[in-house]
């Protein structure tokens, strides 16, 4: 694809960026545009996962037939059946007349399912059926329907957590999941930052008829190392209270601050570069991870209380100085074995030392025979003592052979 042609795409679509991660996925959706695939569209909430099935039907061969886009997780579970399905009169006790369903409305078009993570099991069941054979029942009746429709899903949850929990079905993942879409979060795309917040800014100061607004150097630093933990719906509304409130809309990085939350400035609970390289994924393990950092600072606090207590002694010899010093060089020492949770993102995270490694691994080890014993070895209770799921815990214990 030319640069032109992305270009005219971004237009189109009213899609703004130059990150290679974001153009991918926009030639990602068209190659696939004119075949049948299904695709599932995957990315944080808030970064804009909405525009891809819009890529999609337009370039495919069903540009000309409906496009439906339904947020499944806004949908009450009773009526969820309903609303994709169709349903007979009489089929429930409102059903005062009959109802088409999306899945009938949308017959040679493209449907978007938008959030399909959050759809009861009863309803996977049924989506599956469609997908694979074309064929569903309204409800209340017995006669098989067929349909063409075009399905494009979409997603923020992690699939593989949400399979594992046993909320989401394996199967129908991977009937959606043909074509992958990744969309970046925003702290992925860093250079967009600024030219995302500058056609906020204009747009707000123009509907607002107020001042343009300007960043200077360090306020644009900031903006651009913030986490943006809800990404481009964050930064607009960012965008738009800034507009409307400062009077001086100069704006440096001491006025900026009081815009984004105490935590923007820090990752958050986020996993080391190290481990993102690895391209591992981590959130499984967050349950024993926090446990054992419960352990260590009930450890810390017993070598507090010991150095205190050697220090009121007879035999100390240890100055108050020497005694803190002692305790801190304790807590690195700690906390130099462990995975940093706190990364900032965009910078390089030293990778941990074998010995680290060694000892994160001993730590969850002994975390999970300790609990098993407490728990008289029912793994279930034991698991979701540690925070973690079964399968989760069978790996773990056959990996460290208990």
């Amino acid at each position: 694809m030319t640069p032109q042609e992305l270009l005219s795409i971004k237009q189109r679509f009213g899609i703004i960026g130059q990150s290679p991660l974001l153009n991918r996925g926009i030639e990602i959706a068209v190659q696939v545009a004119p075949t049948d695939l299904s695709v599932l569209v995957t990315g944080e909430s808030g970064v804009g996962k909405e525009h891809f099935p819009k890529i999609i039907h337009a370039y495919s061969a069903r540009k000309h037939g409906p496009y439906f886009a339904v947020n499944c997780g806004a949908i009450p579970e009773g009526t969820i059946d309903s609303e994709l399905f169709g349903h007979e009169k009489g089929a429930f006790t409102d059903a005062k007349s009959e109802h088409k369903g999306y899945f009938e409305i949308a017959n040679g078009g493209t449907l978007f399912l938008d959030e399909v993570g959050e759809l009861p099991m009863p309803t996977q069941v049924r989506l599956l059926r469609v997908l694979e054979t074309g064929e569903y029942l309204r409800m209340g009746s017995s006669e098989v329907r067929k349909t063409n429709v075009r399905v494009v899903a979409a997603t923020n949850l992690n699939m593989r957590r949400a399979i594992d929990e046993g909320r989401f079905r394996e199967d129908l993942y991977f009937r959606l999941n043909t074509v992958e879409i990744r969309v970046p979060a925003l702290r992925e795309r860093r250079e967009d930052i600024p030219l995302l917040f500058r056609k906020f800014a204009v747009d707000f100061c123009t509907r607002y008829r107020m001042p343009s607004l300007t960043l200077n150097d360090e306020a644009t630093r900031m903006l651009q190392n913030a986490y943006w933990r809800g990404n481009i719906r964050q930064l607009k509304n960012t965008a738009e209270q800034i507009a409307v409130i400062e009077m001086n809309h100069h704006i440096d990085a001491k006025t900026l601050s009081k815009y984004l939350p105490e935590d923007e400035n820090q990752s958050g609970l986020v996993l080391s570069r190290q481990h993102a390289d690895e391209g591992k994924d981590y959130s499984q393990e967050i349950g024993l991870l926090y446990n054992m950092l419960m352990q260590t600072q009930k450890e810390l606090r017993e070598l507090r209380e010991q150095i205190q207590g050697r220090a009121s002694g007879t035999a100390s010899t240890l100055t108050p100085a020497a005694q803190q010093n002692e305790v801190i060089d304790a807590e690195a020492e700690v906390l130099s074995a462990d995975t940093p949770l706190n990364a900032m993102p965009g910078t390089t995270t030293p990778a941990a030392p074998e010995t680290g490694n060694r000892r994160i691994e001993d730590a969850n080890r002994e975390m999970i025979m300790q609990t098993l014993e407490r728990c008289g070895g029912n793994r279930k209770t034991a698991a979701a003592q540690l925070g973690i799921s079964e399968r989760t815990l069978y790996r773990k214990i056959k990996e460290y052979g208990l």
